[in-house]
């Protein structure tokens, strides 16, 4: 088929995600060690994987309800009033086939042609793709990487248009680790209320918030209508080839996404969602695990980090990824990504992919082991800022 047969929001650039094209570029390494992709090292719990098979064999097999099982959506409903008070109807909930595909229903609910969405820099590079699809224009905010990525309402006001109709929030940040205080989540939350925007949380990383416990912004006075939660199960249960996911939102707009998901998808798999059902009843068993596991790993790298004499990264405040800095090496992000691959057979992601802001900047996914990260950290050791210089 030739190129003009295309869309033509494609012809130009049909190259894939900038995770995709950075592992194709690095098949052949066979001693290659991969923090390209937010994929945790560990299985999905073995209880959980045991349970589902029973429920397979014993017919769950078929099309749910196209807005998800009940009984999942009765025990997310749960978690949110046990872990934050909150009050979430199972008619407010969708089960959707992952977060990434919470996200779009969610755009695709809410946006006309030409609306405007923030992004807050750094972002999760596929925000910007999504939003597209969509319909919408994609409106990057920036933030001072001298000043630690902090929430700027001054700077964020200045990005506001008549044409502005959304932000997408999310924190913990991917790829930054940076968690936004209560503070700042309430200057948020004053920001959305005073320019009538809707606010998209993206929730994916909520286990992993370090230093203090993370509080969703739809529990903020004044945003329970207008925020459009969307989350998973991939990272905080382990569960990314499941591909489960949901949104949670008011009544009305979850009826506008089983519409539109209606001549998508349909329903998310039955074997994902009983497993997501299985996965929140061992919410406390699991979740502790992996909490501390991520937060050793992220603390490790932040210290093998800071002792190279020419990178450094912000202290891991959350998430699973650490945020490092190589300004002093005097490449881009992606010349650095390209010299550390080919000089050390390590694979990170540029950081300019996540805004202009993340420029000088790379994201290494803590989903390695401690083992596997001292083998990449000792590599990195041997280098020196010249194996960098053109």
């Amino acid at each position: 088929m030739e190129k003009y047969h295309f869309a033509k929001r494609f012809q130009e650039n049909c190259e894939g995600s900038v995770i995709a094209e950075a592992i194709k570029g690095a098949e052949h390494m066979a001693d290659l060690i991969n923090f390209s992709i937010g994929d945790p090292d560990f299985n999905t719990d073995q209880e959980i994987i045991e349970q589902t098979f029973q429920d397979v064999k014993a017919g769950a097999t078929h099309y749910t309800d196209s807005q998800g099982l009940l009984q999942l959506r009765e025990l997310l409903g749960e978690f949110y009033a046990e872990a934050y008070n909150l009050k979430v109807t199972p008619e407010e909930i969708m089960i959707t086939t992952s977060g990434c595909h919470a996200m779009v229903l969610a755009l695709m609910a809410i946006l006309d042609p030409g609306d405007e969405v923030l992004l807050l820099e750094p972002y999760f590079s596929l925000y910007k793709e999504q939003v597209e699809l969509a319909g919408g224009r994609v409106v990057s905010c920036p933030s001072d990487p001298d000043k630690g990525f902090r929430l700027d309402i001054q700077q964020l006001a200045a990005c506001v248009s008549e044409k502005t109709k959304a932000l997408i929030l999310n924190t913990p940040c991917n790829p930054s680790g940076v968690c936004l205080s209560n503070d700042e989540m309430q200057q948020l939350a004053d920001f959305a209320i005073q320019h009538d925007l809707i606010v998209i949380a993206d929730d994916i990383y909520t286990l992993y918030s370090y230093e203090t416990a993370f509080t969703p912004i739809m529990s903020y006075q004044g945003m329970r209508e207008r925020t459009i939660t969307v989350s998973s199960f991939s990272k905080d249960y382990c569960m990314t080839g499941w591909r489960i996911g949901y949104i949670a939102a008011n009544q009305s707009l979850i009826q506008i996404v089983r519409k539109i998901n209606d001549a998508i998808v349909y329903s998310a798999p039955a074997p994902s969602q009983w497993a997501a059902i299985h996965a929140l009843q061992l919410r406390d068993k699991i979740q502790p695990l992996l909490k501390a596991e991520f937060e050793k790993r992220c603390r490790y790298a932040y210290e093998r980090i800071n002792a190279c004499s020419y990178l450094s990264a912000i202290k891991p405040q959350g998430s699973i990824y650490l945020f490092v800095d190589v300004r002093q090496t005097g490449c881009t992000s992606k010349q650095f990504c390209e010299r550390l691959l080919k000089k050390a057979h390590i694979l990170v992601l540029p950081g300019d992919d996540s805004g202009k802001s993340g420029e000088g900047f790379v994201r290494f996914a803590m989903t390695l082991g401690i083992d596997k990260m001292k083998t990449a950290f000792d590599r990195i050791d041997q280098l020196t800022v010249t194996d960098f210089m053109l």
